[in-house]
């Protein structure tokens, strides 16, 4: 358990989850409630697709430049403005629908407002994993970061949908408003300093630098490659889960919530696992592995008889895709260089956050043709495919890990 835990002995890192856990949970219930609102106004799948779109895709468009951001400026002060705007926009929500004024293009606008500010937000907080912890607990701070999101997931959207019911969409987004104070709190009274840093150069060299630095950095590059299309690959599931549930197995949304719920409990246990791993040298095999887990989990998914194997499928999903995710995530930060940690989270968020509007465009003009049990088969075996193709780099990456 010590040994789980390890990275809340830094006090700035157990401010961090703190704030985390109170700030996620509000977010996922934000997220419950602009579907179900986007739903009530439009009972449009285009429209709730073209939400969740525009809240995504800025991270893939914006990315590079957030991270560059992040390698030029102070990361906790990007970090506190992009989540005192954060706030700002989810009060916006509120105000509008509480007074009745929320329009569909209201709505798109603060998404695609939502995916800008994450797109600079989420390098610069990525970024400053390792000064709160140190390189020695940067893995296990990063796992354990990945457990409380996951958790948020499970109990936000329950949370969610009890206040929808009960009292509608606005109070929700006012919850999540509310929510970053939190964060924001323990922001401010944190005490790591960062580095100081030489002066940069022109901020196109300096963003065509790091472009440069994650394309020759072999191992760096196959991470973020695999990533990538793991990614990708992975969208059907989650974008033609009401398919499943519903029109193929007749569970309704009650059976959609369950396998939402069943892909979190997965993805809570698989970083908690990982969390207990000591050392660094490991992560390369545990890619590899969950890597190969995530094409099993996706391929029984796709071609599950029974509903039970479905939950299956997503169980060894949630488990193996969060485990892999926060493996990656660890052993990059690892293995780089400071001076380019900004720039090269901005891309592992681009590869994350950004591939999967793509990835949920794709799964839905595949359904359309071979069927979507075809749609989550053809992003197993792309899986299945980036993971054989990983092995090719692996005694790579395994050199760096060692190196560390």
């Amino acid at each position: 358990m010590a040994a789980m835990f390890r990275a809340l002995g830094h006090r700035d890192f157990r401010l961090y989850v703190a704030g985390q856990v109170i700030s996620v949970t509000g977010t996922w219930v934000q997220s419950l409630a602009l579907s179900w609102l986007v739903y009530r106004l439009t009972h449009s799948t285009l429209l709730m697709g073209t939400v969740a779109f525009s809240g995504q895709i800025p991270v893939l468009v914006l990315g590079p430049l957030g991270g560059l951001v992040a390698d030029r400026f102070p990361r906790r002060h990007i970090v506190i403005l992009m989540q005192s705007l954060m706030m700002v926009q989810a009060s916006a929500l509120a105000i509008l629908t509480f007074s009745g004024a929320i329009q569909v293009w209201m709505i798109v606008v603060l998404a695609v407002v939502m995916g800008t500010l994450n797109a600079f937000e989420i390098p610069a907080r990525q970024a400053l994993y390792v000064h709160m912890v140190g390189k020695e607990d940067l893995p296990n701070a990063i796992a354990l970061n990945s457990m409380t999101f996951n958790a948020a997931r499970v109990v936000g959207p329950s949370m969610g949908g009890i206040f929808v019911a009960a009292f509608g969409e606005a109070l929700c987004f006012l919850i999540n408003a509310i929510s970053y104070l939190a964060v924001l709190a323990c922001f401010l009274i944190m005490r790591t300093p960062e580095p100081g840093r030489t002066a940069p150069p022109s901020p196109m060299e300096h963003l065509r630098s790091g472009f440069r630095y994650a394309w020759n950095h072999k191992p760096v590059r196959a991470l973020l490659i695999l990533t990538a299309l793991m990614n990708f690959g992975s969208a059907p599931p989650l974008a033609l889960g009401p398919m499943f549930a519903d029109a193929i197995f007749h569970r309704g949304a009650q059976g959609l919530g369950l396998v939402l719920g069943v892909f979190g409990i997965g993805a809570v246990v698989g970083t908690l696992v990982l969390a207990s791993e000591t050392s660094t040298s490991k992560l390369p095999s545990i890619i590899s592995f969950n890597a190969i887990g995530v094409a099993a989990g996706l391929l029984t998914y796709a071609w599950a008889p029974v509903f039970p194997v479905l939950l299956v499928g997503a169980a060894v999903g949630g488990f193996c895709t969060m485990r892999q995710l926060a493996a990656t995530n660890g052993l990059i930060q690892t293995i780089i260089d400071d001076d380019f940690r900004g720039r090269i989270m901005a891309l592992y968020s681009m590869m994350v956050i950004g591939m999967l509007p793509l990835g949920n465009f794709a799964a839905g003009a595949i359904a359309e043709h071979v069927g979507v049990r075809w749609a989550v088969c053809l992003g197993g075996l792309l899986v299945l495919a980036a993971a054989m193709d990983f092995l090719r780099s692996r005694s790579e990456v395994e050199a760096a890990a060692l190196r560390q």
